[in-house]
């Protein structure tokens, strides 16, 4: 759900601002709403020949975990852009070949979209420019081993985790054709 254009910002921070406007509810009654909005979030499945890359992250407040490549996309940025970007900072990769695989918005209280793109033949081009509160290492697995990982306690990113395990739920089969996108078979 995307904020209504009649809705006030009531506090803006410095990841989310908050909005309210009033909703005309079923009985005619009006109601003030509340909506949160982030900046997007771009994640990078890095993929080479054989391989996928993840980077083992720690960052003040959290524990070491497992994670894509991304980050929050800057005002006026093009999506696509800010993948290109935040991979090459974080990893020092750079890929030609690119696609869109998903975009979600994961909760109808917050304005926040999740691109998750695949940046298929990768390979090193500089070293990473990590943020000050980044550690960031990159691991380099097989497929078997991404989605053992990416479904594990370990990763952050409960929404791939998700359509992973809806993918071996409803068909196994559609891990593999999953398989063959991210390395550019299909």
């Amino acid at each position: 759900m995307k904020i209504p254009p009649e809705a006030k910002c009531v506090f803006k921070g410095i990841i989310f601002d908050v909005y309210q406007w009033e909703q005309k509810m079923f009985d005619g009654s009006t109601a003030t709403f509340e909506m949160l909005k982030r900046p997007n979030t771009l994640q990078v499945i890095a993929a080479d020949e054989n391989y996928i890359y993840l980077g083992q992250e720690e960052q003040p407040g959290k524990g070491p975990f497992f994670s894509l490549f991304g980050g929050r996309q800057e005002p006026g940025e093009d999506p696509l852009a800010g993948a290109k970007r935040e991979l090459l900072e974080e990893s020092g990769l750079a890929a030609d070949d690119w696609e869109l695989l998903s975009s979600c918005q994961p909760y109808t209280k917050l304005d926040w979209t999740i691109y998750t793109y695949v940046a298929r033949n990768c390979r090193q081009v500089a070293e990473p420019t990590l943020d000050p509160g980044e550690k960031i290492s990159r691991h380099k697995v097989t497929f078997d081993e991404f989605i053992a990982t990416a479904v594990s306690d370990e990763f952050y990113g409960r929404e791939l985790a998700c359509d992973i395990l809806k993918m071996l739920h409803k068909d196994p089969a559609l891990l593999e054709t999953w398989r063959k996108k991210i390395f550019g078979a299909v």
